[in-house]
């Protein structure tokens, strides 16, 4: 499995709870409809009165089966109109996106 992430950056025009707003509710929707996509993920920053706040606001991890199959979702019309949608509520400025290799160390059953 093939895992792409994109660190989010909210446009500064806009709150942070619109932001989580539309990404829940508009662009999550949008992005769950790419062709080949087998999970979605969205990650927020949580509150933690011990660290610093990271600066960027969301992750979301999109995975799909192999390269072949998420470039053929994001050449889609699906993966297009999601693509474009990111600048109606992220900084694109800032925002940036890899594909990335996780590698679990530990995993624990409960």
């Amino acid at each position: 499995m093939l895992k792409f992430a994109v660190v989010l950056f909210k446009r500064p025009d806009i709150s942070v709870e619109r932001f989580r707003v539309y990404l829940r509710t508009v662009h999550g929707p949008l992005a769950e409809q790419i062709p080949g996509l087998r999970k979605y993920v969205q990650n927020y920053v949580a509150e933690d009165p011990k660290r610093k706040p990271p600066g960027w606001h969301g992750i979301v991890e999109l995975y799909f089966d192999d390269w072949e199959a998420m470039e053929a979702g994001w050449a889609s019309p699906e993966g297009e109109r999601a693509t474009d949608d990111l600048a109606e509520f992220a900084d694109l400025t800032r925002t940036t996106w890899s594909v990335v290799e996780e590698i679990v160390i530990r995993e624990s059953s409960l």
